[in-house]
């Protein structure tokens, strides 16, 4: 941690801003990259003479958010006729994608808003709402506001933690450790769904007839 914070005291403030918000934005495209800890340091930074605290905060916010959307946009484009032949069509079939449909029609906001704060699922909510079609008046607001939640929270940590950097880091740490806990029930119950539901119910024929 001490080297990644004297490669950001080498910097000037201008690239500071470029290289979290690049940050922020790969994190919805490469989920192990450590956004949350460069925007920590950001925040430190900018409490001891570094780039300005609120700046920071747009920048990596609008980063994060824009790059999200930008995936949800390409899914919500592309994903009808990738799962409809190739490889596509063996990760979800058309019954699969019924059924994921109905699950963010009705419950699309408040997933999108809880994902956003579970490390992986920010990544993988916005492509899978994208593929079902899900429109933007209900995939861009949760998702801005649990990211200004959440970056808004790391900035101002990193601004107030003074000379406990490392404690705050050591917090951050566990907190992340209990959503990846939570992060992973959920991949887990998916796979699971995923498993049961691979094939369609046969059908039911309202005469008896076979």
């Amino acid at each position: 941690m001490d080297r990644v914070l004297e490669f950001f005291v080498g910097l000037p403030p201008l690239l500071v801003y470029l290289v979290l918000g690049v940050g922020a934005a790969l994190e919805n495209v490469v989920p192990p990259i450590p956004a949350d800890t460069f925007i920590l340091l950001g925040g430190f930074l900018a409490a001891h003479g570094g780039p300005d605290a609120k700046l920071l905060f747009v920048v990596t916010w609008a980063c994060n958010v824009g790059s999200a959307l930008t995936v949800f946009a390409l899914a919500r484009r592309h994903s009808p006729g990738f799962f409809e032949r190739g490889f596509g069509r063996h990760l979800l079939n058309p019954h699969q994608m019924e059924r994921m449909g109905g699950f963010y029609a009705r419950w699309g906001a408040a997933a999108i808003f809880v994902a956003r704060f579970l490390p992986g699922l920010r990544a993988v909510v916005p492509a899978s709402a994208g593929a079902t079609g899900l429109g933007w008046w209900k995939v861009a607001p949760p998702m801005a506001i649990a990211s200004a939640i959440w970056y808004g929270a790391l900035v101002w940590l990193g601004t107030t933690a003074g000379t406990n950097l490392d404690r705050i880091r050591g917090w951050l740490d566990q907190a992340n450790g209990v959503l990846l806990a939570l992060a992973l029930v959920v991949f887990g119950g998916a796979g699971a769904w995923w498993w049961r539901t691979r094939r369609a119910p046969e059908p039911t024929h309202s005469d008896g007839l076979p």
